[in-house]
């Protein structure tokens, strides 16, 4: 199976799987732990895998088509955030809730970015070329969005010791990508020549 068709047929394998763990759970409520146990490696390694296949090493071929640029840019981290500080508004006024819910909206997935423009006829290459620049700025911005959304609410749900796994989940999967993209592409010019 091609990753196109994987793709395609993702929604249908995430039903799937949610489906299972259900019925898993529901059978052997004791399982739980294991699988609470396994959730940070498998979120690294899904992470390795979503990165992996973002063009990292070719950060400077983002910035070669600027009206491209611009509007992802100018969608992803200025009406986005704003369109999710409205509807942010509208949910209960718990601050666990409010974060997960923003969490999910400032960060739009890489991956779906290239997946649902593939869907949509759209240029998957523009969009890969974006991807990295996309990537790295989502990280630099999503404090800020947090703190300009939340303020003081965000440090009564979130403390530092529920922050710097989170970051290192992240971030070890992106610098791995990162290095393993270079030797990939050192490996390429040691068999060239």
């Amino acid at each position: 199976m091609d990753r196109l068709t994987l793709e395609r047929r993702q929604v249908w394998l995430y039903l799937s799987t949610i489906i299972a763990g259900l019925l898993v759970g529901s059978a052997w409520p004791g399982v739980g732990r294991l699988f609470e146990a396994l959730l940070w490696p498998t979120l690294i390694v899904l992470l390795y895998a979503t990165f992996i296949q973002v063009p990292l090493l070719h950060l400077r071929d983002a910035f070669t088509d600027h009206r491209f640029l611009a509007a992802t840019l100018t969608g992803n981290f200025l009406i986005l955030p704003v369109l999710v500080c409205i509807l942010v508004q509208a949910l209960p006024p718990d601050p666990a809730l409010r974060l997960g819910v923003l969490l999910v909206l400032f960060v739009p997935c890489t991956d779906w970015f290239i997946t649902f423009s593939q869907l949509g006829g759209g240029n998957a290459a523009r969009a890969i070329a974006v991807t990295p620049l996309n990537l790295l700025s989502q990280l630099l911005f999503m404090p800020v969005f947090l703190w300009l959304t939340l303020g003081t609410e965000l440090s009564a749900v979130l403390g530092f010791s529920e922050v710097w796994p989170a970051l290192l989940v992240v971030l070890v999967p992106l610098l791995a990508a990162a290095g393993s993209e270079r030797w990939i592409a050192a490996r390429g010019r040691w068999r060239s020549t």
